[in-house]
């Protein structure tokens, strides 16, 4: 298909609706046709970053047996309930109470 191309071919710009040369018109980043005067590169801060790979998790994971949890190599556990309570404190005094109302079930 053949396009006009010489000097009586115009295009009405997109953002003002003036009339200039189809030959001098340009299209912008977001494909608006525009006059000389209204183009303008895009800004750098709509390109996207490239975003860094995640970092990989490592298999079966252990922590150091020989730590104490005081090297701040680990974060250390407050209170544990097992084994000597190396990492923390032994939790002594411990205790749960629950109590439930009055349930009354009638039939219709």
């Amino acid at each position: 298909m053949a396009f006009a191309s010489n000097r009586r071919a115009y295009g009405i710009c997109d953002i003002t609706g003036f009339r200039y040369r189809l030959k001098d018109m340009k299209k912008t980043w977001d494909g608006l046709l525009v006059g000389p005067d209204q183009w303008s590169p895009k800004h750098p801060q709509l390109e996207r970053k490239p975003s860094p790979a995640d970092p990989q998790a490592l298999k079966n994971a252990r922590p150091d047996p020989n730590a104490d949890g005081n090297d701040l190599t680990a974060y250390p556990l407050l209170y544990t309930n097992v084994g000597d309570g190396k990492l923390g404190t032994i939790l002594q005094t411990f205790a749960v109470s629950c109590t439930v109302g009055a349930v009354e079930v009638t039939t219709s």
